[in-house]
């Protein structure tokens, strides 16, 4: 280890990695602006659906890669205070429920689309963390924010914001347990499970210093976001070519509170759409004043941000098509009850 310290760049990460951190941050917050730039003004497009679609891209692409890049980083660097066997006897047995809902709740307080959330779930899974904790983490992530909540609160009012909150936590709290208790890591890619064991035996977290931790993050880096990137563009570029094609008239014209399908059938039209909350609930707001069903409007959201086909895409890196098609079923199923649910009451 002393001979490998020798040989680490210790000033030229100290110096220079706070700059790129500096760098990446500032980028970050100013994503939108350039976005709108490079459209408006350095490429001059007109109007038209695509060039709304190429704005999206130029946000969203860039948000998410930084969003993987900072969350493996910082994964990275966190496991190597703790081995992989430590992370799941801390979120295993009596401890799994507590887990789950810690999960749900980051998830409430993390303003993430459904793309921006699969960065931290691939930190979490590739950390150690049992699988179906990340799920009520994904779940929950876009699907409850405070964004959403004061809108609805604003728009709804306080029943229907707090009924809200609490059929979106369940959701992801009973999601994350099912898909927990299915067992289903065997359909997880191989290079995600591809961390060291003990066999059962107690493994000592090896003493390493702070250049050496920040390799470690560099490495995971390089491993992951290798790996994945291609991916998140495909995912995002999907998300891109729908984005802000919403039919409010056709959708309004089936979402009647008479009709028992009409709930699994917004469900079904929300799932290829992309948005996250705080840009469909002035849709559903929309629809609600064309006649929708609250319960009707409010499962097609759950849909579009809970169950987005770009989101589907990026997760297909990271897990096989069966994992996925049960992830979409058990939450499809959820929000389905939620929306009966809603018709029922208003």
């Amino acid at each position: 280890m002393n001979a490998l310290s020798q040989h680490l760049p210790r000033r030229w990460i100290w110096a220079v990695g706070p700059v790129l951190a500096g760098l990446a941050i500032a980028l970050y917050l100013n994503l939108q602006e350039l976005a709108n730039w490079t459209v408006d003004h350095a490429l001059a497009l007109g109007p038209g659906p695509w060039k709304e679609a190429l704005r999206f891209f130029l946000f969203e692409a860039p948000k998410v890669l930084l969003l993987l890049c900072g969350v493996v980083f910082a994964m990275g660097v966190l496991r190597s205070f703790f081995t992989p066997e430590h992370t799941r006897a801390l979120l295993a047995g009596r401890r799994r429920l507590v887990g789950h809902t810690l999960a749900a709740l980051l998830g409430v307080v993390t303003p993430f689309c459904s793309c921006s959330a699969v960065p931290l779930f691939i930190g979490f899974v590739t950390s150690g963390v049992p699988l179906g904790v990340t799920f009520s983490f994904l779940i929950s992530a876009p699907m409850v924010n405070e964004v959403a909540l004061v809108l609805l609160w604003g728009l709804f009012g306080w029943r229907v914001a707090l009924l809200y909150l609490g059929t979106g936590l369940a959701i992801a709290l009973v999601s994350g347990w099912v898909i927990g208790r299915l067992g289903l890591e065997r359909w997880m890619e191989p290079w995600v499970l591809q961390v060291p064991t003990s066999d059962g035996q107690e493994v000592e977290t090896p003493l390493l210093d702070w250049p050496h931790r920040m390799q470690a993050g560099g490495e995971a880096l390089r491993d992951i976001v290798g790996k994945v990137w291609p991916w998140v563009l495909a995912g995002i570029a999907a998300g891109a070519g729908i984005h802000g094609h919403v039919p409010e008239d056709l959708l309004a014209s089936f979402m009647g509170r008479d009709a028992w399908w009409s709930v699994p059938l917004a469900v079904l039209v929300g799932i290829p759409m992309y948005s996250n909350a705080a840009g469909i609930i002035p849709v559903v707001q929309a629809l609600l004043g064309k006649g929708a069903a609250l319960g009707t409007a409010l499962a097609f959201m759950m849909a579009v941000i809970g169950l987005s086909l770009p989101e589907m895409i990026i997760l297909r890196k990271v897990l096989r098509l069966p994992l996925i098609l049960t992830f979409a079923a058990v939450v499809g199923t959820g929000i389905l009850l939620v929306g009966w649910l809603y018709n029922a009451l208003w």
